[in-house]
């Protein structure tokens, strides 16, 4: 398994009380994804660019298809670029994926509804291989989660991460998702303004 798969595990089972936004979720994965290539040697980073590595299959179509969509010609692409253009909609891409793989599976309903239910973690070696992997509050996982549940400030026991490169990421990721609450926040007051205005005209 991989990190992103291993994050997504973790994020959508249902005891981790997370009710976690796609688009978040997204930019997460997009970001695990990076430092994944960082420890197969299929990127480096200069500054905060993205440098390509050399082409290899990476054992994972997920991550293979991430090393094929790297740009790569000069100036390259930040980290904060690859993290919006690819997360978009990676979120479900994986969801699809470990659906048809049997790693996720539809959480029955409660009496009768032609409704399906939510996509949960199945109890399966990945499943207990990714619950490994957080229960040793490996940081990169703690991270990112942290970085999902509202970002800004590390915690004082917030883990270290001792690579610069993959600190990098992680710094982008929980910057994006910073970006990406402050954005709805502001749709959100324009709504609600739209809203009263609407109202207040009689519409």
């Amino acid at each position: 398994m991989t990190t992103p798969r291993d994050f997504l595990i973790i994020a959508m089972a249902p005891e981790s009380g997370r009710a976690v936004e796609q688009g978040d979720l997204s930019l997460a994965l997009a970001g695990a994804e990076a430092v994944d290539l960082l420890a197969a040697r299929a990127i480096g980073l200069d500054g905060d660019r993205i440098v390509p590595g050399e082409r290899a299959a990476l054992g994972d179509p997920l991550l293979d298809a991430a090393a094929a969509s790297l740009v790569r010609e000069e100036p390259y692409e930040s980290v904060a670029d690859w993290l919006w253009r690819r997360g978009l909609g990676l979120s479900a891409s994986y969801q699809a994926v470990l659906e048809e793989e049997g790693q996720l599976v539809r959480q029955r309903r409660r009496g009768f509804s032609l409704r399906a239910g939510d996509l949960v973690p199945a109890d399966s070696a990945a499943r207990r291989q990714a619950e490994e992997r957080w229960r040793s509050k490996e940081p990169v996982l703690v991270l990112l989660a942290e970085a999902l549940e509202g970002g800004g400030d590390r915690g004082a026991d917030a883990p270290d991460v001792a690579d610069d490169a993959v600190a990098t990421v992680l710094a982008a990721v929980n910057d994006a998702l910073v970006e990406l609450a402050g954005v709805r926040q502001r749709r959100a007051i324009e709504n609600a303004a739209f809203d009263n205005i609407w109202r207040g005209s009689g519409g």
